[in-house]
């Protein structure tokens, strides 16, 4: 069984800089694709970055050159840089792991595309402009 425990969201004026982590407990060598997705009230889930085992990484066309995704197998924990934060980015951020129809080493962020077997609580982040 994987936890996932995000961490690092905010409020933050729009322009700012956030790092959301994500601790999982158990191995994440052992998972082919970990990623973010995030909802806001009223919408609907929008994947936002994806990571394969290798490293190879995915993003949503809203946050491209804006979010950058990682990790560290070391310490067991996905990351998700956020810079220039827009309005538009408020929602709950979820890490997700296990992509359920990912292949070939390519990753889809979570819910794009296949959903993700496990997720964790998630961590709101707030852009005021």
């Amino acid at each position: 069984q994987v936890q996932l425990v995000e961490s690092g969201g905010g409020s933050v004026q729009a322009g700012g800089s956030l790092r959301l982590s994500c601790a999982a407990s158990s191995n994440i060598y052992s998972r082919d694709c970990m990623g973010w997705f995030r909802q806001a009230p009223g919408k609907e889930r929008e994947g936002v970055a994806a990571i394969a085992y290798a490293g190879g990484t995915t993003y949503a066309d809203s946050v491209k050159g804006r979010f950058a995704i990682s990790k560290d197998n070391a310490r067991n924990t996905l990351y998700l840089q956020m810079n220039s934060l827009k309005p538009e980015d408020t929602a709950m951020y979820y890490c997700a792991s296990g992509c359920l129809g990912c292949s070939g080493g390519y990753c889809y962020p979570p819910y794009s595309r296949y959903e993700y077997h496990y997720r964790g609580q998630g961590t709101q982040v707030t852009v005021s402009s």
